[in-house]
């Protein structure tokens, strides 16, 4: 049992060790479905906004944020789904798109493609399908090392 309250920025810590079980490479800090934490008298409120409202992961996403919180000593959790605005891929931090990269998914881009390879960061890329491992991705393929490889779209 926590004794005294921890401080917003000790709890977005905690929230920053949570990793997104659909790419468990970045934290759900990182994938910028946090969006508030705060104090409500003795309460803790986390506002969560999925990644789109049918995404399958919210439930376990939600279960590992409270089993998260809960190790750490909180009792009186509150968690809010917000939908409004919609979640949106600007909302990955830079840290985040970094991350995705290193483990071979290629970050969104503004023009609607991947500029290069994950893999050996050529440019000579195609598209295999506009579905992938998830419904956030799609998948793609480098001509030059033939690698395929996993494209986050922008939302």
């Amino acid at each position: 049992m926590v004794t005294t309250r921890p401080s917003v920025d000790q709890v977005w810590a905690w929230l920053d060790q949570v990793p997104d079980p659909e790419v468990p490479v970045i934290s759900l800090v990182d994938l910028g479905i946090i969006r508030n934490v705060t104090w409500q008298n003795n309460t803790l409120e986390v506002t969560v906004t999925p990644t789109y409202s049918g995404c399958p992961a919210t439930s376990v996403i939600n279960l590992e944020i409270e089993a998260a919180l809960r190790a750490n000593g909180i009792e009186k959790l509150s968690l809010i789904r917000q939908i409004a605005p919609p979640w949106t891929t600007d909302w990955l931090s830079d840290n985040g798109k970094t991350k995705l990269e290193a483990y071979g998914i290629a970050p969104p881009q503004a023009a609607g493609g991947p500029q290069h390879c994950p893999h050996c960061k050529s440019s000579a890329v195609e598209k295999i399908s506009q579905f992938g491992s998830t419904p956030c991705k799609a998948q793609w393929r480098c001509t030059d090392c033939l690698e395929p490889f996993d494209y986050f779209k922008c939302i």
